[in-house]
């Protein structure tokens, strides 16, 4: 099951970061169809925020098709995220490359600016060549 972190300092809305993190695990393969996610009630006492707050961010993983309510029984994941498996290589990779960097003397802040920086690079899209092409009839020379 999910255990949500709120962090009130963070600037993004409680209802987001319930949102971000249930994608978060949706995404590692911590939360697969079928499995419940915790009911307001328990995230309201683990957290200490308004179960409205909890409602919504449910709502609007409803509305993006990743959840459903079922009445009296509770809120399930209908559909996975991604293919990065908690346990993958790749993430004790980064764990190794994160712990060099703490090592190094760096922020947290810092590594998630390099390793945005890096995913901006990596995954941006494909730039398109600007074309060049003789002046035809009409165009200014």
């Amino acid at each position: 099951m999910v255990e949500y972190r709120i962090d009130r300092r963070s600037g993004v809305a409680t209802y987001l970061q319930i949102v971000q993190q249930t994608q978060q695990a949706l995404r590692l393969g911590l939360l697969t169809p079928g499995d419940k996610l915790p009911t307001a009630r328990e995230v309201v006492e683990a957290t200490a925020i308004n179960p409205n707050t909890v409602l919504k961010a449910y709502r609007e993983l409803e509305r993006e098709g990743l959840v459903e309510a079922r009445r009296g029984l509770g809120t399930f994941v209908r559909k996975s995220l991604g293919s990065a498996p908690a346990d993958s290589p790749l993430r004790g990779e980064l764990v190794e490359w994160a712990a060099r960097a703490r090592a190094a003397g760096l922020e947290k802040d810092d590594v998630a600016a390099i390793f945005t920086a890096v995913l901006e690079e990596q995954f941006a899209p494909p730039r398109v060549p600007a074309t060049s092409h003789a002046p035809t009839e009409g165009d200014p020379a």
